[in-house]
């Protein structure tokens, strides 16, 4: 403890007020603030209040007593009600089983009197240093633990009563509990990862960290550094040790997003790994043993992706122990009202719209929407829809649906799904103003009146 930056504080106990006098003219050149009693009558509401860093603590009190056992008895307290602050004994009777008992019982050190003013510092400033050192690892643990429950926030949006998920959700409820490798696949915004965090949700790693890795967006040259760590001074810019992505999963879960995008070159690597269950940092040659639970997602087809000899047959065995297949929103139907529902509380409270509703022909339009982005395309629409809504109510021209070009949702087009097309166009083009819109089209107000309750808009 530098002198110019005196830190902590003390509280020293001792009958004796000249060498009480003594001890302040001492210590407070070391320590940021020095108290002092007399004897222990008030020393546990001077512990509570005072929150001292560190307790310079007599031994005997009652006159001819010197075993120690006062001492002892006020150490078990402070260390009782509060664990965390060091405490010094302090006796003028050297004593090799009073020291080793009272260490025993939670002591930092025994400092003899007379004492040596170097040698009662150096034990003070040691305590101190203890002290700051069990502070600093409880703030550690407490901020990890704060880490893992943020990360691990329980954000659950698995909604659905379609016959489709509800098997989804067996298969999910049946593997949690195991440690079984799980591969995940679905189209984008099906909701491939809020699944694996219900896998993850559902474990007996839940206190556990689930660490996500986007394998699409980790470059090649960097790969082995973020997966596996590596050592300070292994590679340029490498000025200190950094953990991996696996090893900070350890007794966790590994959560591979879009695995399929993983180059066939650094496929080998990642097998390695999980199948010896050790990682090697890179410029290190020490084996760290990895306990995880791995969960990999994807949108491709690995089977065939095998076929083209684009992923390797036997890293698609190991990530695929239990595969669950996600339905696409327009396979499950039923769902799309709650998920509206849902969607609709969520952020009509998040931007402040708390009476919103949505009327029958935007519900109506949304349910008959082919989503080819699935539930996260129909999450952002919902969230824009709310926030563009007028007069609490979410109308079809809110929503801003395109009609969608990839050919699996096309189908024969009539004149009527034509003319509903350029209506429902002109009407988010031109945002209500029917006169506009009905001028755009050729047609007369009444005209247009009568083809949008045709077609519910």
């Amino acid at each position: 403890m530098d002198v110019k930056t005196k830190e902590g504080r003390l509280l020293i106990v001792d009958d004796n007020k000249s060498v009480l006098n003594a001890l302040r003219m001492l210590l407070k050149f070391e320590f940021e603030e020095v108290h002092t009693l007399t004897g222990p009558a008030s020393l546990i509401h001077e512990v509570m209040q005072y929150e001292p860093d560190v307790v310079l603590l007599d031994m005997n009190f009652k006159v001819g007593e010197n075993s120690g056992n006062e001492g002892i008895y006020w150490l078990r307290e402070i260390k009782r009600l509060r664990p965390d602050t060091e405490v010094v004994m302090f006796t003028a009777y050297g004593d090799v089983e009073l020291a080793v008992k009272a260490t025993r019982e939670g002591a930092a050190d025994f400092v003899l009197k007379p004492w040596e003013n170097e040698k009662l510092l150096a034990t003070l400033r040691a305590a101190y240093r203890l002290r700051k050192s069990t502070e600093t690892v409880d703030g550690l643990r407490q901020r990890e633990q704060d880490l893992k429950n943020e990360l691990n926030r329980d954000e659950r949006m698995i909604i659905g009563v379609s016959p489709a998920m509800q098997k989804v959700m067996d298969v999910v409820k049946k593997v949690a509990k195991t440690d079984v490798n799980v591969l995940i696949t679905g189209e984008n915004g099906t909701g491939k990862e809020l699944i694996a965090k219900e896998l993850h949700r559902l474990s007996d790693r839940y206190n556990e960290l689930l660490v996500s890795v986007d394998l699409g967006s980790v470059s090649e040259s960097l790969f082995e550094s973020e997966m596996f760590g590596h050592t300070k001074g292994s590679f340029t810019d490498a000025y200190e040790d950094r953990t991996g992505k696996i090893m900070l999963a350890n007794k966790g879960t590994l959560l591979l997003d879009e695995i399929g995008n993983l180059p066939m070159n650094l496929q080998s690597k990642l097998l390695n790994v999980l199948q010896n269950r050790v990682v090697i940092p890179v410029g290190s040659n020490k084996e760290l043993p990895v306990n995880i639970r791995l969960i990999s997602t994807t949108n491709k087809d690995l089977l065939e992706m095998v076929k083209g000899r684009e992923f390797r047959q036997d890293l698609l065995y190991r990530v695929n122990t239990i595969h669950i297949d996600l339905p696409p929103l327009r396979q499950r139907r039923e769902d799309i009202e709650i998920l509206v529902n849902f969607f609709t509380g969520k952020y009509s409270q998040k931007y402040k719209k708390p009476e919103l509703t949505i009327n029958s022909q935007a519900m109506e339009r949304l349910k008959s929407y082919p989503w080819p982005g699935n539930i996260r395309e129909l999450q952002h629409t919902i969230e824009k829809g709310v926030i563009l809504c007028e007069n609490n109510l979410i109308t079809p021209w809110d929503l801003y649906l395109s009609q969608p070009e990839d050919p699996v949702y096309e189908k024969k087009v009539t004149l009527e799904d034509m003319e509903l097309r350029m209506i429902r166009k002109e009407l988010q083009t031109e945002r209500q103003n029917l006169s506009v819109v009905a001028r755009n089209l050729g047609i007369s107000r009444p005209t247009l009146y009568k083809k949008m309750k045709k077609y519910g808009l």
